[in-house]
C-alpha cells in the first residue's frame, strides 16, 4: 500500500499548488486533496500523514496516521485537543521561516515609537503642524532597554537588529538558556515580573499555550515602567485587551504596537482603533516575499524525510503546543 498524504480542508490556491508540486517531485507519495469535511473523513482511514487541522472525529478514524503537519508556525486555538496530545503521531510546523519578516515588523513599531510617530501621524491626518518641546516624546535608543518575552527564532533575530541600534536587549524564555547574538541578558520565564520595570519596550513573541494565555493582564501591565511601550506580535490570547486599554487610558503604558488580538478581526468600533498611541496591523507581521514558498519547502523536506524513515524537522512538543 502506498504512503498517503492527506491535505485537509479548507484548501486555498497555495495548498492545491503544493499538492501538485509534491506529486510531481515525489511520485511514490500518494496525495489526496480533500476539499470538504466529508471528503476528509472518507480519506483519513488510508492516510499515513496529513497537512492542516485535525478534529477529534478525524483522528478517531485514522488508524494509520503517524504524522500531522501544520502549515502555520502557531496553529489556531483548539488545535492541540487532548486526544491529539496523547496520540503517538508526530506534529511538525513551519516555525523559523518568518523570523526576518516578523522581526522587521517589530523594528518598525520600535522605531516609530522612538521617533514619536504615534503623535505625528494623527497630527498629519488632522493637517496640524505642531512641534512639541525639543526632544519631548522621543526615545534615545542607545540608552533604551528592550525586554523580549519569548526568545525563539523571532526573538533572537529581533535582539540582533535592536542591538545594531544600540538598544540594550534582555529577554525571558521557558526553554532557552544561552542568550543569542545581541542579547545582553537571558532569564527564565519566571523572572518576567522582576524585569518589566527595567524595559522601555516590552516585546511579546511567545506562542499561545496554557501557561501564556492571559499572561499580560492589568496587574502585569502595571509592573511595566510607566510610559513604556508594549508590542505584541506573538499570539493575541497572551494579552487581555480590556486590561491593555485600561492601562493605556490611565497612562501606565505609553503606547502599543499590536499585530495580534484576543478576538480577530478586532471588532469594528473597539476602543483600541481610536486610542491615542496605538498602532494596529491586521495579523500580517509574517507577510513578505517567499511566504508560501518557504512553507512549501518545509513540507517537501519533511515529506522526503517521512518517506525515507528519517527524523522530521520542526517537531512540536504537543503537550506544550510548540
Amino acid at each position: 500500500m502506498p504512503t498517503t498524504l492527506l491535505m485537509l480542508p479548507p484548501q486555498i490556491p497555495a495548498t492545491r499548488d503544493w499538492a501538485q508540486r509534491l506529486g510531481a517531485a515525489l511520485p511514490e507519495l500518494k496525495i489526496i486533496v480533500a476539499e470538504t469535511d466529508d471528503e476528509a473523513l472518507a480519506a483519513i482511514p488510508q492516510a499515513d500523514a496529513a497537512v492542516g487541522t485535525l478534529t477529534p472525529a478525524l483522528l478517531a478514524a485514522a488508524p494509520r496516521l503517524r504524522w500531522l503537519h501544520s502549515p502555520l508556525a502557531a496553529p489556531p486555538t483548539g488545535y492541540f485537543f487532548p486526544e491529539l496530545v496523547s496520540h503517538s503521531l508526530t506534529v511538525t510546523n513551519v516555525r523559523g521561516i518568518f523570523n526576518d519578516h516578523i522581526s522587521a515588523h517589530i523594528l518598525s513599531f520600535v522605531l516609530a515609537f522612538s521617533r514619536a510617530l504615534h503623535r505625528f501621524i494623527p497630527q498629519q491626518q488632522r493637517g496640524e503642524w505642531l512641534q512639541p518641546p525639543r526632544y519631548e516624546g522621543t526615545v534615545y535608543l542607545p540608552e533604551a532597554t528592550a525586554l523580549i518575552v519569548g526568545v525563539g527564532g523571532i526573538g533572537a533575530e529581533t535582539a540582533r537588529l535592536l542591538a545594531a541600534f544600540g538598544v540594550r536587549v534582555i529577554g525571558t524564555d521557558a526553554q532557552r538558556t544561552a542568550p543569542p547574538e545581541g542579547m545582553a541578558e537571558l532569564h527564565p520565564a519566571q523572572a518576567l515580573d522582576a524585569l518589566l520595570p527595567r524595559a522601555d519596550f516590552v516585546i511579546v513573541t511567545v506562542p499561545h499555550t496554557p501557561e501564556t494565555e492571559g499572561l499580560f493582564d492589568r496587574a502585569r501591565l502595571q509592573r511595566m515602567k510607566r510610559g513604556a511601550f508594549f508590542i505584541n506580535i506573538g499570539r493575541g490570547m497572551t494579552t487581555r485587551l480590556d486590561d491593555l486599554l485600561a492601562a493605556l487610558q490611565a497612562g501606565e503604558v505609553g503606547g502599543a504596537g499590536l499585530d495580534v488580538f484576543e478576538q480577530e478581526p478586532l471588532p469594528a468600533g473597539h476602543p483600541l482603533w481610536t486610542q491615542p498611541g496605538v498602532f494596529i496591523t491586521p495579523h500580517v507581521a509574517m507577510w513578505g516575499p517567499y511566504y508560501n514558498e518557504r512553507r512549501y519547502e518545509i513540507l517537501r523536506d519533511n515529506c522526503e524525510r517521512f518517506l525515507a524513515g528519517q527524523a522530521l524537522v520542526n517537531r512540536v512538543d504537543k503537550a506544550l503546543w510548540y
